[in-house]
């Protein structure tokens, strides 16, 4: 990534749910990186598709997805950790 912090990039829990339907995102792609999918889309649109435009929106988007993931991984290892605190409080 660069070692730069896109914060234009970051995952956001709260979507809104109205403009999701309106720019028709199925549902398996309302995740926390919608609302740069809606952008993106819009952008794909507008240029009928070329593969060369929507270039920096594609990018965020992956980026988004990317620190997505990061989030989930550190999310399970504080789960993990928790666990573990528990299972040798109880022995």
């Amino acid at each position: 990534m660069g070692g730069h912090l896109n914060h234009e990039a970051m995952p956001k829990a709260d979507q809104d749910i109205e403009a999701l339907k309106a720019a028709k995102i199925p549902l398996a792609f309302r995740d926390t990186c919608a609302h740069l999918l809606v952008k993106l889309n819009r952008c794909r649109r507008d240029n009928t598709f070329s593969p060369h435009e929507c270039g920096h929106e594609r990018h965020t988007y992956e980026q988004c997805g990317y620190y997505s993931y990061l989030q989930r991984v550190e999310a399970k290892k504080q789960t993990a950790k928790v666990l573990a605190a528990q299972a040798a409080a109880d022995n």
